[in-house]
């Protein structure tokens, strides 16, 4: 029997698989000469935007993958009827294929039992073109960066069991039959090779149309790990210790032919036996915690093959002019890839283009009370940033009193400890999130408050709620996002929230996208059977319009960029925050009240004249050096010098 070296319980493996504002496109700032230790200067500039693009738009129904795309996905089995899902289809209502899964196994040999193990099994056949066709929206939104999850191609939902590193998938392109057989005609080790496939060719043309908007452009790898369909590891299978692939991952042992027994031992990414794990100079078990460590990736020439694809994507034409690639990328699990290979890394991405962006996903310690810091990852020598998980675990616990209370005073002093263990132009650059493929949607993060991104769906937590938030909690959003979009580093909005989507944790956090041209099925159905309301979905245009307001006012107000920033107000009996952020001459004051009464607060200024509110429109009076105002509970304000 194959042996795994860790192997976690079966729901982990779902869980960890891991106003127009035109102007503002064009302020984005190039700068060919950033230097090497720095981020790029766009990086603080810009609204990130992110697409899940199986979830994102189905452009074309003639591409949707087939039983043969998906050879080798969890649950390691094609279902007996099954098909695409509906796009409209209420989310938690069971496909007919779903009974003909019950009493089998899925990979590693769990039995298939629970709701979201048949979730991974459902297409719904997003695709590039699906991009292609909502750009107007997306600059009708404001945003100013996309991060794309992994395209590269995969026989899974979400892409990070590569099976082809080097193209993107094949189901994202207009020709999937075509793709296949280019493919299969390469040599997977000789660049020299490569063609580009009909999906490649449709990615480039993305990338294209995004940065004729002023748009940037960033692709999700990890170079930690593969897919078991991946041609390298299907060859180390094949041919064991003979493989000339054998180290390139990280194998305990492998099968001895001469007995009956099977020996073969290997390492999978968090025990997850589909995701063979890239051997390193030294192997790292995590059990008791994730932390950087210092060594390399083992084989030269999987270093090699990563650092082609790299140049393929950042220069496709290969003529030393990067504007027709990617802009950087982001980088899965991070932290558990050795330092001295991201040094390597980012001296050829920086050597293709000095602009380019580095951002790791530098996150859980000990999941699920510990962050790591992702300090020794953001000196300059490896990532110009990091998803900042750690400002929303803070920001959440503040505005939302979950998973209790945390005084004004704390919530600064935690902001305040972050950012001063961090290089500034680094705090600058940070990605500031409120949601992600894996975590909860923001609002239904809001509206359960337990403890962050622990037991967030109903197989963990059976009385976790699914339904459509109340009132307050779209409260709590708004205050919370006035803070991401006025607070140092770059604001992230997880495709779907600014529609008004919900969802639990994975794999109920990649629901399709609520377009406005489709007409939803009311959701009503429980996954565990239980009574619960019965909700429209449908796109809310009130919460997109307060997007559009707040990235339109970062857009206008600089300091809001590249400001300073001085907590002005804690008052933690009334539960009252604000600070300055200045620059130049300029200054905007974001003002939060996140009691329940309303509080006539007053603010010091050293600016003269006057202030408008330019997120609701409350009344501002100066007194002397104080700016006065009287702030309604569970509101925001953003307070401009005129």
């Amino acid at each position: 029997m194959i042996k795994i070296s860790r192997l976690f319980p079966l729901f982990l493996i779902p869980l960890l698989a891991a106003c127009a504002i035109d102007s503002s496109k064009k302020e984005i700032v190039e700068s060919p000469s950033t230097p090497f230790d720095a981020p790029p200067a766009w990086a603080k500039e810009v609204v990130w935007y992110q697409i899940f693009v199986e979830r994102f738009r189905n452009g074309d129904p003639d591409n949707d993958p087939t039983p043969e795309d998906m050879e080798g996905a969890y649950p390691g089995f094609v279902p007996e009827g099954w098909k695409i899902t509906p796009w409209t289809q209420d989310w938690f209502r069971p496909d007919d294929y779903f009974a003909n899964m019950d009493g089998k196994q899925g990979i590693g040999g769990h039995p298939i039992t629970g709701f979201d193990q048949k979730l991974q099994a459902r297409r719904y056949g997003g695709d590039l073109q699906g991009v292609l066709d909502q750009m107007d929206y997306l600059q009708e939104l404001g945003v100013t960066a996309i991060y794309f999850n992994p395209l590269n191609d995969a026989p899974s939902l979400h892409k990070y069991d590569a099976r082809h590193w080097r193209h993107i998938d094949r189901n994202f392109g207009p020709n999937p039959a075509k793709d296949r057989e280019t493919m299969a005609n390469e040599d997977p080790t000789d660049p020299d090779t490569w063609e580009f496939t009909e999906a490649d060719k449709m990615f480039l043309k993305v990338i294209e149309e995004f940065h004729k908007r002023g748009i940037k452009v960033i692709l999700d790898y990890s170079w930690n790990h593969t897919g078991h369909t991946f041609w390298a590891w299907k060859d180390v299978l094949k041919n064991q210790e003979k493989s000339p692939f054998a180290e390139w991952y990280e194998v305990k042992q492998f099968d001895d032919p001469n007995t009956p027994e099977d020996e073969f031992e290997f390492s999978g990414w968090a025990g997850v036996p589909d995701l063979p794990e890239i051997k390193k100079t030294q192997y790292m078990d995590h059990a008791d915690g994730i932390r950087a460590y210092e060594g390399n990736l083992y084989s030269q020439e999987v270093k090699e093959h990563i650092f082609a694809i790299t140049r393929r994507w950042m220069d496709p034409n290969g003529d030393g002019d990067p504007s027709d690639g990617v802009d950087g990328f982001r980088l899965d699990v991070a932290a558990e890839v050795p330092l001295g290979f991201w040094r390597e890394y980012r001296k050829v991405v920086r050597e293709v283009n000095p602009d380019a962006l580095l951002l790791g996903e530098v996150w859980w310690e000990q999941w699920p009370e510990t962050m790591i810091d992702p300090e020794p990852f953001l000196r300059g020598d490896i990532f110009d940033s990091n998803m900042n998980y750690r400002w929303y675990r803070a920001a959440r616990h503040f505005f939302n009193a979950a998973p209790d209370e945390l005084p004004a005073s704390a919530f600064v002093d935690s902001l305040e400890f972050f950012r001063h263990n961090l290089r500034e132009e680094s705090n600058y650059a940070l990605m500031n999130l409120t949601a992600s493929h894996d975590v909860p949607r923001t609002l239904t993060s809001l509206f359960n408050k337990t403890k962050n991104k622990y037991q967030a769906k109903p197989e963990d937590n059976p009385d976790y709620k699914i339904h459509k938030p109340d009132e307050a909690t779209y409260a709590t959003l708004r205050m919370l996002l006035a803070q991401q979009f006025t607070y140092i580093g770059a604001p992230h909005i997880y495709a779907g929230d600014e529609m008004g989507m919900w969802g639990p944790d994975d794999p109920g956090n990649r629901k399709p996208l609520i377009w406005k041209d489709y007409d939803f099925e009311p959701e009503s159905t429980h996954p565990l059977g239980k009574d619960r309301p019965t909700d429209e979905v449908k796109f809310d245009e009130e919460l997109f319009s307060y997007y559009q307001k707040l990235i339109g006012i970062r857009a206008d107000n600089p300091a809001l960029v590249h400001g300073s920033i001085d907590f002005i107000l804690t008052d933690d009996g009334h539960k009252l925050l604000a600070y300055s952020r200045k620059h130049d001459s300029e200054e905007v004051i974001a003002v939060f009240n996140a009691g329940n009464e309303t509080q006539i607060i007053n603010l010091p200024t050293k600016n003269e004249g006057s202030y408008e509110d330019v997120l609701g429109g409350i009344e501002v009076r100066r007194e002397g050096e104080n700016l006065v105002l009287e702030l309604p509970g569970r509101t925001a304000a953003v307070l401009v010098g005129e």
